[in-house]
């Protein structure tokens, strides 16, 4: 199949989205603490996915191959994230990132109704507030991915190796 990849990516988001529907309703009958500390921490995962996402896009694979060649670990499978560079961005970027986008956004409109009973004025302020602090981090992150690429990635491998067996 050609597209298999195209079919893999669109069920493994209507998956996730699914299931993050869920917990978000959930949530939502929460304590609005709660619910705010949620909120910040998937705008963070979406930030650190996405900063994951650019850094494999703009690693260089000759460092993590004179690192491999020390056996240091995690080398192994930063090559692996790099050399499968497309997908691992399409699913941090695309998948995750843009989840935790809309996540963060349907967080906040239960925060306003939770907070002020659904009022025009507090719900235009929360969603530009949610709005600005997700594509403020994902500029900052972006920014960062870039210029510590080979670092980011090789601390994913790193992370990674740790769950796998050699």
């Amino acid at each position: 199949m050609k597209n298999k990849w195209t079919v893999i990516v669109f069920l493994l988001t209507f998956i996730l989205a699914l299931v993050f529907s869920i917990i978000a309703n959930l949530l939502g009958k929460l304590n609005n603490i709660v619910l705010i500390l949620v909120t910040l921490l998937v705008l963070l995962v979406g930030t650190a996915f996405d900063v994951i996402g650019t850094a494999v896009l703009s690693s260089d694979i000759k460092v993590m191959h004179s690192r491999a060649s020390q056996k240091i670990k995690g080398a192994k499978e930063a090559i692996n994230l790099i050399n499968k560079s497309d997908k691992v961005s399409s699913v941090c970027n695309d998948v995750i990132g843009d989840i935790c986008g809309i996540l963060s956004g349907a967080l906040s409109a239960m925060l306003v109704v939770n907070l002020f009973n659904n009022s025009s004025v507090y719900q235009v302020i929360i969603t530009a507030l949610v709005s600005s602090l997700t594509v403020g981090s994902k500029a900052i992150g972006k920014q960062l991915a870039i210029n510590k690429s080979d670092d980011i990635v090789f601390k994913v491998g790193k992370l990674i190796s740790n769950f796998t067996r050699n």
